[in-house]
């Protein structure tokens, strides 16, 4: 009887840089993000659609994701999703884990193989029953900014916006209410980023939708009122170069916790505590972002 063999793959190919990398191996050497993307994205039959979450430190990236994924998770209005791999649910379970117990998640580390990722299948009721995959990565803010100043500084995040079909932008909506012009300027400089990795030329506007997502609205609850009034007031820089540059942005206000607390943490430092979540405006950006996809 004549015998047969099954020849295991030797290679395979990273989802986000498409470097070539050995089978076994769980990270990309290039750029770092999990192989099993690709393993899952191989399973469907196609690419999935990627979404990215951008934003500066602190402005809470992790949470805002966290939650998203959760809502959906629970079937959040029209929509439905189904996580691919265990690893998926790392992100939400450690948010909601965290915030249960009345403490913030720590900062997600600059170091991309620490970073948490996220592959879901979405369903959206509303349109027929249309199925999105979606990968959506928790990037550190710190890696941001570095990327933005000096680009390929972290190569990953090149990689993945060039492969994006759409981002969500968040700003601190309440550091900006103050008058301080940081939120203004870091929005700023991502979207011109992302001007020239799209766009390029003077007269071709960027066609991949932006929802600019004003954060911590707690502080705030102005911004609810009317987002892009807000925008204009308080981010003029980033509204005049959304007008100029991208054909598709618009502007919402989220907050998730409901009520802060303020402790002392034994070294003199004051350590604020989130006493209870009420989230609000998680899901309008991405129900927009959708729409586009």
């Amino acid at each position: 009887m004549a015998s047969t063999t099954v020849e295991l793959e030797e290679f395979i190919h990273c989802l986000i840089c498409e470097a070539e990398n050995d089978a076994q191996a769980v990270v990309c050497s290039d750029c770092f993000a999990p192989l099993a993307l690709a393993e899952q994205a191989d399973q469907q039959g196609h690419d999935p659609c990627i979404t990215t979450v951008l934003g500066d430190s602190n402005v809470g990236k992790t949470v805002y994701l966290g939650f998203l994924l959760d809502m959906l998770a629970k079937r959040a209005g029209d929509f439905e999703a189904i996580p691919k791999g265990a690893y998926s649910i790392n992100l939400q379970q450690s948010v909601i884990h965290h915030l249960a117990a009345r403490t913030f998640p720590p900062k997600t580390p600059a170091d991309v193989d620490q970073w948490h990722w996220a592959y879901y299948q979405i369903c959206d009721h509303r349109n027929k029953n249309r199925w999105i995959d979606l990968v959506m990565p928790d990037m550190a803010g710190e890696a941001l900014a570095a990327e933005v100043d000096a680009p390929n500084t972290y190569q990953v995040i090149g990689k993945l916006l060039a492969k994006s079909a759409g981002a969500l932008l968040l700003v601190d909506a309440g550091v900006a209410a103050l008058g301080n012009p940081q939120p203004d300027f870091f929005a700023f400089k991502l979207l011109t980023y992302m001007d020239q990795l799209y766009a390029g030329r003077r007269r071709r506007k960027v066609r991949r939708p932006v929802a600019i997502v004003l954060c911590k609205g707690d502080y705030c609850p102005q911004c609810f009122d009317d987002p892009r009034a807000f925008a204009r007031t308080n981010l003029s820089r980033t509204w005049n170069f959304c007008a100029s540059r991208f054909a598709k942005v618009e502007f919402f206000a989220a907050s998730v916790v409901g009520s802060l607390g303020f402790i002392n943490d034994g070294e003199d430092n004051v350590v604020s505590v989130p006493l209870h979540t009420a989230p609000r405006g998680i899901l309008e950006p991405f129900e927009w972002i959708v729409k586009y996809l």
